[in-house]
C-alpha cells in the first residue's frame, strides 16, 4: 500500500519514539487528534502500527512485503481454486488437445469414475505425441499421463503460500485440489490451483490494499 506524506511522518514518529500516544503524536504535528484519527486508523489496520491501551502506539516492524506474506499464509485453497477441467484415461489424445483448447488450460486432470485421480496431463505431454508417428485419435490420453502416486496435488486447507510454492519447485502450472475419499483413501478432484489463481489473487491483494 502507498502511504500518504503524513502516515510515513507517523511512521517515522512512531518508529522513532514508540510506545507513544495519540496525543503526543498530535503535538508532535501541531494537529488535533481528530484530524489524525483517519491515518491512525489506516496504519494501525494495516498492520505496520499496534496500539495498547494506556500504552499508547508502536511500530509492529511488519513493511508490506511481511504483511503480504502473512495473508498468503492465512488464505486457503480452498478459498481461490477453481474448477477441475478433467478427462478419462480412455480419452483420445486428440479429444485431450481438443479439451485443452477450448477450455484455455495447461494442465488437465485424468480421473476415474466417483472423480478419484489417476493422473495428469500437461501440454507438454500431448505435444510429444502429437509430433510423433501415432494416431493421435485412437491413441489413449492414459498412456501419457503422468500417474499416481507421482502428482503432486493440494487440499483445500493448504495455505496459498504453500501450494505457490509446489507450483515453483514442481515447475508445473496447475495442481489438482484434491480431498481424501473416507472409505478408500483416495485422491477425489473438487478443485484446481493455476498460476492464474495466483496471479489474481496478488492483483486483487493489490487493489484492496
Amino acid at each position: 500500500m502507498e502511504l500518504t506524506k503524513r502516515q510515513t511522518v507517523i511512521l517515522d514518529i512512531v518508529k522513532k519514539e514508540g510506545p507513544i500516544t495519540g496525543e503526543q503524536i498530535a503535538d508532535r504535528l501541531s494537529l488535533t487528534r481528530a484530524t489524525l484519527r483517519p491515518d491512525m486508523t489506516i496504519l494501525t489496520m494495516s498492520g505496520m502500527l499496534e496500539a495498547r491501551p494506556r500504552v499508547g502506539y508502536y511500530f509492529s516492524g511488519k513493511g508490506p512485503g511481511r504483511m503480504l506474506v502473512e495473508k498468503l499464509h492465512r488464505i486457503k485453497v480452498g478459498d481461490v481454486k477453481s474448477v477441475p477441467i478433467v478427462v478419462t484415461d480412455q480419452c483420445s489424445v486428440y479429444d485431450a488437445v481438443v479439451t485443452m483448447f477450448i477450455e484455455d488450460v495447461g494442465t488437465l486432470f485424468v480421473v476415474r469414475e466417483g472423480g478419484f485421480l489417476e493422473g495428469v496431463l500437461s501440454r507438454k505431454d500431448l505435444l510429444k505425441i502429437t509430433l510423433g508417428s501415432h494416431d493421435i485419435h485412437k491413441f489413449p490420453a492414459g498412456v501419457i499421463m503422468t500417474r499416481m502416486p507421482n502428482v503432486v496435488t493440494v487440499t483445500p486447507d493448504e495455505s496459498v503460500w504453500t501450494a505457490a510454492k509446489k507450483l515453483i519447485t514442481h515447475e508445473v502450472d496447475a495442481l489438482p485440489v484434491v480431498r481424501e475419499a473416507a472409505d478408500s483413501g483416495a485422491a477425489e478432484v473438487i478443485g484446481r490451483l493455476s498460476k492464474t489463481n495466483i496471479t489474481r489473487l496478488f492483483v486483487e491483494l493489490g487493489e484492496s490494499s
